[in-house]
């Protein structure tokens, strides 16, 4: 098996050219549920995705309101080429609290999408899981899903931003 190097992932059909397709300025609507099929809140969000480190990595750092409460959020995807899988690490103001949520997917996904897969503590001793998904439909759209996984219940949409391109200013 040969190993890629970084120019190659950054070449047109690989992984770290899927990342850099994210970068840009976004906003759109943050739709949450913390019951399946019960709509928690819908708002206005906005967020700004950036390479990092040569474009190893891309950061997206966001704001909105989650029920009239501001909250913002972080996080840092990247394409582990040695291992051939994405990592993400994940801190809001929401969420996580103090914590960090760490997040691994296979980068061998058919559909261009950016799946990970992490796990949170519940404070009484359970792990929960947390899958996010992050599509690119188009140039100018990117949607962002995140699933919970209590135990022994199974997946539920948590949450769900649908972003859209900010215009470049003109001048």
């Amino acid at each position: 098996m040969t190993k890629i190097t970084l120019e190659e992932s950054q070449a047109e059909r690989g992984a770290h050219h899927r990342l850099a397709l994210m970068v840009g300025d976004w906003e759109g609507t943050t739709k949450v549920w913390f019951r399946p099929d019960e709509l928690a809140d819908e708002s206005p969000c906005h967020g700004t995705i950036r390479l990092a480190l040569g474009g190893r990595f891309v950061i997206h750092e966001y704001e909105g309101t989650l029920q009239g409460k501001p909250i913002s959020g972080l996080y840092i995807l990247g394409a582990h080429l040695d291992e051939a899988r994405y990592q993400q690490a994940w801190i809001d103001t929401f969420h996580m609290g103090t914590g960090i949520l760490f997040s691994l997917g296979d980068e061998g996904s058919t559909s261009g999408d950016f799946r990970v897969l992490g796990s949170y503590g519940d404070g009484e001793g359970h792990r929960w899981g947390w899958r996010t998904v992050v599509t690119i439909p188009g140039s100018d759209q990117l949607i962002i899903t995140h699933y919970n996984i209590p135990p022994e219940i199974g997946e539920i949409k948590a949450v769900e931003t649908v972003y859209h391109r900010r215009p470049r200013p003109q001048g």
